[in-house]
């Protein structure tokens, strides 16, 4: 009997790497829930040290608005406050990019665990026909709503430090012309 040997094609090559590279399907689905896990826990602590960083800020510029030495009160208050508004707003800018890359990789993440639950319906249902994971949870929109505060904090800060900087230099300026 003769066989007709043909070339293999990407597709054959692709589905051998991935088997090798996870054992089966929940072997991929637990990789990329780690992926999302890792991510998620890099974002919390980029959003934790940017929170701890605006809070200090926020402390040093009611302190420095605070003072009311009669010799030089108004020119420490006015030149802190104005550099601690444009210290907030470039930490903000900063923080910015690298809360925005860790959601771009869990975005990532997320799309790869949603076409896998898509694409192979029984990783979707359990053995009793009961979904593994909630719509909420497998759905684009819910894991984006989880990452709001996270993604809004630094636009939040940034128009603070605006708003603040712009206020004490009004104040002053005020002050000065009476």
């Amino acid at each position: 009997m003769s066989h007709i040997v043909t070339q293999r094609s990407e597709a054959d090559v692709k589905d051998t790497s991935d088997a090798i590279m996870f054992g089966s399907l929940k072997d991929r689905l637990d990789f990329y829930r780690k992926e999302i896990e890792y991510e998620t826990t890099m974002l919390s602590n980029r959003t934790n040290a940017y929170l701890g960083a605006q809070s200090f800020l926020v402390i040093a510029y009611c302190s420095s608005m605070a003072n009311i030495n009669p010799q030089w009160g108004n020119i420490f208050s006015l030149v802190v406050s104005i550099l601690l508004s444009v210290l907030g707003l470039i930490t903000s800018l900063h923080a910015w990019s690298g809360i925005k890359a860790a959601y771009e990789i869990i975005d990532h993440w997320y799309l790869k665990q949603s076409n896998l639950l898509h694409g192979q319906p029984k990783m979707s249902d359990a053995y009793d026909d009961s979904p593994l994971f909630a719509k909420r949870e497998s759905n684009e929109r819910g894991y984006r709503d989880a990452l709001k505060f996270s993604m809004r904090s630094p636009w939040i800060f940034s128009t603070l430090w605006i708003l603040l900087g712009g206020f004490s230099g009004l104040i002053h300026f005020i002050a000065i012309k009476v």
